[in-house]
């Protein structure tokens, strides 16, 4: 808990000067802050350091991550008052609640991944429960349901599979922020005359770039978070890295997966997000190409590998030798 302690103290100096020009609030972010270390206790306890259920990406750091530097790389691109209080606040309480449940049944409802919709209703809870009112506070209700829904990320193969063009590969998936507004077209007409959700679809197109930053990260990390993630769907796929099963998931997962999610799948949504980031993606895909050309001819000099730890061996050995 140490380190996040340490995120509150260093983003309440990077607000100071917003701060200072609203009443009420040091109460507003000590609300925020009780609500962030409920939930990454909770993340800790379930799926991380605290956990007989470890998850190897979706885990307390990943609320690190979010809350502290990318948010940080936010506020260093444009400065602090290019969001009011109340919108960095909800940032903040995004990074830590927006993967609060991973063990939901695999469905989708209006493009809404299970995971989410619950982990926005255990958000709920969290802020009634550490002094929120759902009628003072209805601004960041709302702006959470639809940051945490729109982090959906649909990365399921297009139906018809290779026989999809590009343009139709990133239509089939990607974060669902980037839909928010045709289904606000469909649900709730004329809704970019209300400021409420006007403010709220924006922040959900933030909170997405958030989320999905691991793509400008140094290149060492975007590498070990796609291994990582790797890791998270083996074991869910309830595959031994050890046995002859994962190899090929794995090997495709880190080649053709990931090529597919930074090419494909991925962009950033919001200007904000564009400003903090996109430079550091662009500096990665040539890396990321080296890297799966890199590693697959590795493979196809060592011969087919017999487990997952082989492929996985081979990637991080590419890795060193790009970095």
């Amino acid at each position: 808990m140490a380190a996040l302690e340490q995120v509150f103290i260093d983003r309440r100096l990077q607000l100071a000067p917003l701060i200072a020009t609203q009443d009420g609030a040091e109460g507003l972010l000590d609300r925020c802050e009780d609500v962030i270390r409920i939930a990454y206790a909770r993340l800790a306890r379930r799926h991380g350091s605290w956990s007989d259920d470890f998850h190897a990406y979706h885990n307390e750091t990943h609320i690190l991550d979010i809350l502290g530097d990318r948010i940080g790389r936010l506020i260093g691109a444009r400065g602090v008052f290019a969001l009011d209080l109340r919108a960095w606040c909800v940032l903040g309480l995004f990074a830590a609640c927006h993967d609060l449940r991973q063990r939901e049944e695999s469905l989708y409802e209006a493009g809404v991944g299970s995971n989410e919709r619950a982990s926005l209703e255990e958000t709920c809870r969290l802020l009634v429960t550490c002094g929120f009112s759902r009628e003072r506070d209805a601004d960041m209700f709302l702006a959470l349901d639809l940051t945490i829904a729109g982090s959906t990320f649909d990365a399921r193969p297009p139906p018809g599979g290779a026989a999809f063009n590009a343009a139709e590969l990133v239509q089939s998936g990607g974060a669902l922020a980037a839909k928010l507004n045709q289904k606000l077209d469909k649900h709730r007409g004329g809704w970019r005359a209300d400021r409420q959700l006007l403010r709220a679809h924006d922040l959900a197109l933030i909170a997405a770039d958030l989320d999905t930053a691991n793509v400008a990260e140094s290149f060492a990390r975007f590498a070990a978070s796609a291994e990582n993630l790797c890791r998270e769907r083996e074991m869910l796929c309830q595959r031994s890295l050890d046995a002859r099963e994962s190899a090929r998931p794995v090997f495709g997962f880190l080649t053709d997966g990931q090529d597919r999610f930074f090419f494909d799948l991925h962009r950033f949504n919001s200007e904000l997000g564009r400003d903090a980031f996109e430079a550091a993606k662009t500096a990665n895909a040539p890396r990321l190409k080296s890297l799966s050309l890199g590693l697959r001819a590795r493979i196809a000099i060592s011969g087919h590998p017999t487990s997952g730890h082989q492929v996985l061996k081979a990637f991080g050995e590419t890795v060193a030798g790009l970095v």
